[in-house]
């Protein structure tokens, strides 16, 4: 009878437990914008002493399929080199960005992240790429937009699920769908918005917030600035404090969640004669102490990840 007893409380202590991990990842969940829907709690249940090594499997799948496309044939030994400092695979994963989404890519320039998320959200998933104006008058963003329409041209299979956009941050014109996306993404390019002044770049991030669903994410990689050192009404140097771009994004309307050092170098002194162009891959100073850039690498990056809220 004893030995009954004892039986009955152990099944139920376990019960409670796996109620309680039920209840927590399903909080998680929802605050990554899990696109996969939630089993019933009989299901999780009835399958948990299976779920742990089920899921690791999954996660290792997952994790492999996205390695195999940062190291793809699609893309360039030399766009390759630059993972190093840029560390997509984790950065992809701090940002939540999963196969299935829609995501939009603000400012996406050459295409370098574009490579790699048009194949990982794959073709059940949507990435709206919120380019230049092709009416702008500019010549480089001309050439740059011609540059990112070719390479989408030159392999219509990959990036059958890439739809352009247009982005300006002087204009309200949308850059997606309003509450459509599961994550806005843009990297390296806060610093470019301030060419206009604060209000520009505020109205960036107004236009991002107006894409993003409620309850979705933001996520921004931006070059950081030494708090010691002083930004400039422009930005000019290309470096940015921390604090300025989480301004931004909360006067936008969004909340921060979680900061990263994916992307932190912390032998970047943020302080060199040409701004972040004087490190590589850009070296504006030439042979000019050279070497001494190429040892500090690319430069040192905030990794901000922000909630637009649900009740918005």
């Amino acid at each position: 009878m004893k030995a009954n007893i004892k039986a009955v409380t152990l099944a139920i202590f376990a019960a409670l437990s796996i109620s309680a991990c039920n209840e927590q990842n399903e909080k998680s969940e929802s605050q990554l914008v899990a696109v996969e829907s939630k089993q019933g709690a009989a299901n999780q249940e009835t399958t948990s002493e299976a779920k742990p090594e089920a899921t690791a499997d999954k996660k290792e799948t997952t994790g492999s399929k996205l390695v195999s496309i940062i190291e793809g044939d699609h893309r360039s030994e030399q766009n390759k080199a630059r993972n190093e400092y840029r560390h997509p695979a984790e950065t992809i994963k701090f940002f939540g960005i999963r196969p299935g989404m829609t995501v939009v890519e603000v400012s996406p320039g050459g295409g370098w992240y574009t490579e790699i998320l048009a194949p990982w959200l794959g073709k059940e998933g949507k990435l709206y790429a919120a380019h230049f104006d092709p009416n702008s008058e500019v010549e480089y963003y001309q050439n740059s937009l011609k540059g990112f329409k070719d390479k989408l041209a030159a392999n219509p299979e990959l990036y059958s699920n890439v739809e352009l956009t247009v982005f300006d941050p002087k204009s309200t014109n949308p850059i997606a769908p309003a509450n459509s996306a599961d994550v806005v993404v843009t990297f390296r390019n806060v610093h470019n918005w301030m060419r206009g002044g604060r209000e520009e770049a505020l109205n960036a991030f107004k236009l991002m917030h107006d894409a993003v669903r409620p309850g979705g994410m933001l996520g921004v990689v931006e070059h950081r600035l030494a708090t010691r050192l002083e930004q400039d009404e422009q930005a000019s140097s290309g470096y940015m404090h921390e604090k300025f771009v989480i301004d931004l994004a909360e006067e936008a309307g969004f909340k921060l969640l979680e900061r990263s050092q994916i992307n932190a170098n912390p032998k970047d002194t943020t302080d060199h004669p040409k701004g972040v162009w004087t490190l590589p891959p850009s070296l504006r100073l030439g042979e000019e102490n050279k070497e001494q850039y190429l040892e500090i690498g690319e430069s040192d990056r905030m990794t901000l990840k922000f909630v637009k809220p649900a009740a918005q």
